[in-house]
């Protein structure tokens, strides 16, 4: 027969090691939590940055590449890149490139 100060440690064993299981789990899952709400902000922030750049491209207001923070803005972000009259200048018509002819063929000399 098991004395109960032997079974009371074996249990108070099993019960930290589950403990510190438990608490081993719950950090790498606010860990994994935290890296993918990191990657979600480098995301959007890339996101802003590209439709700044296009909306100074087609001579619009850089700073209504913000509506992308709103919910459905990236739809509304599309919208108004698709439907505004973009204040560009056209770029000039180049005229057709032409390779240079080719040199003459060499002059032999007579033959006698």
């Amino acid at each position: 027969m098991a004395s109960p100060a032997l079974a009371l440690a074996l249990f108070q064993d099993s019960t930290d090691t589950t403990q510190t299981a438990s608490n081993l789990a719950a950090g790498m899952g606010v860990g994994l939590v935290l890296f993918i709400v990191l990657v979600a902000l480098v995301f959007v922030a890339f996101f802003i940055f590209l439709f700044w750049r296009i909306f100074t491209k087609a001579g619009l207001a850089g700073p209504l590449a913000l509506l992308v923070l709103v919910p459905f803005g990236p739809i509304i972000v599309l919208c108004i890149l698709a439907f505004s009259q973009w204040k560009v200048i056209p770029a000039p018509v180049a005229a057709p490139y032409y390779p240079p002819p080719p040199p003459p063929p060499p002059a032999f000399p007579p033959q006698s």
